[in-house]
């Protein structure tokens, strides 16, 4: 099998898309509840995670079997019908100089009020130092409305982000709306799902009045979906092309959600870790500003399910419940665990997930 069969049979084509609906889009067990397109449904990971054999034994497999027949067989009866190197090839290119698509050439919801100490008495939030910060490194903003004001001068361009969160936390709408600041900046995108269809995500930015489904038609995002069994089989093909691949394109920035559906591939922490490590390298070696989403340790909300991604990532961010004593309300708060290169507030802020994404209040405590 060439390097580039993974990409030849990823990207279905859209007319063959709109005409032919995959399994995934008329059954979604773990169909997305919550607001913002984010599944709220446990039994969503538990499902996956029942999956896990039968991903680590195709990840595994021999040299002397062959995937690519494994595949051949019974792609038609596959959510996810196509792999990642055809989902790229048959994405809309961006029209760069005028080329046509041709390279080389020339709140709907808020806090009404402010939050409340468990006593009763309103608090009132510590002011951020907000003082000149000065770098010659490129910047850029996440495009997460008061987050990006809890950084100080915003994010290191080319920098490889996570977000972690249990489920229904935001993560899905945090990478489209982290998508969607370069889409309506004039810049250009892919979005890599291992759990959603190419169609669910376009209609969870569209409902949102992003117009995913538009700046797809003008070449200027690729949204890819991929079996993440499909994805480990091909994860030396993927790293060894993902770099030409996205100069090609002219990406701006990256998405993938998530990464813990290709760490659970691989039953062995080694074997898990030296592979993600190198995909994540290939990232940072594509120049591509990249964020990864991948689920909360079941025991601790501060990690990541293998606790590898945030080691390697040069920017960590955590969304939370948080459920006071009194058991009033349940909220959702964000922190902001580290960024290299840059200033940020370490405070912990409430945010909601709204019909306009997700809003970050600032000046609001969550005690």
């Amino acid at each position: 099998m060439s390097d580039d069969d993974w990409f030849e049979r990823a990207l279905r084509e859209e007319d063959d898309a709109e005409a032919e609906p995959t399994d995934a889009e008329t059954e979604t067990p773990g169909e997305p509840t919550e607001q913002g397109g984010e599944s709220a449904d446990d039994g969503d990971t538990e499902h996956r995670e029942a999956g896990t054999d039968t991903g680590t034994a195709s990840a595994s497999r021999s040299s002397d079997d062959s995937p690519e027949d494994d595949f051949a067989a019974d792609v038609s009866d596959e959510p996810f019908a196509t792999n990642f190197a055809e989902a790229f090839e048959n994405a809309p290119m961006p029209d760069i100089d005028g080329t046509d698509g041709e390279f080389g050439g020339p709140s709907g919801g808020g806090v009404d009020d402010d939050f409340w100490s468990s006593s009763g008495s309103q608090r009132q939030s510590p002011q951020f130092d907000d003082e000149e910060f000065e770098s010659d490194i490129d910047r850029i903003d996440i495009g997460v409305d008061g987050l990006d004001e809890m950084i100080l001068g915003g994010v290191p361009k080319r920098s490889l982000m996570v977000t972690i969160g249990s489920a229904g936390t935001g993560k899905t709408t945090f990478g489209l709306q982290f998508l969607y600041k370069t889409l309506r900046d004039g810049g250009s995108g892919v979005y890599i799902t291992l759990e959603e269809s190419r169609r669910r995500i376009l209609d969870t930015a569209d409902e949102k009045g992003w117009d995913f489904s538009g700046y797809e038609a003008d070449g200027k995002l690729a949204i890819v979906d991929l079996d993440p069994v499909e994805m480990a089989n091909s994860l030396s093909s993927i790293r060894n092309d993902l770099p030409r691949l996205v100069e090609d394109f002219g990406a701006d920035r990256l998405v993938l959600d998530s990464v813990s559906l290709l760490e659970m591939m691989y039953d062995h922490p080694s074997k898990r870790r030296s592979e993600v490590f190198d995909f994540t390298r290939s990232l940072k070696d594509a120049g591509v500003t990249t964020m990864l989403t991948s689920e909360a340790d079941q025991t601790n909300p501060y990690v990541s399910r293998h606790g590898i991604v945030e080691y390697l990532s040069d920017a960590v961010f955590v969304l939370q419940y948080v459920r006071p004593d009194d058991f009033r309300e349940t909220r959702l708060a964000i922190e902001i665990q580290k960024i290299r290169d840059a200033n940020h507030s370490r405070e912990t802020k409430p945010y909601e997930l709204t019909d306009d994404g997700i809003s970050v209040y600032r000046q609001a405590n969550i005690f």
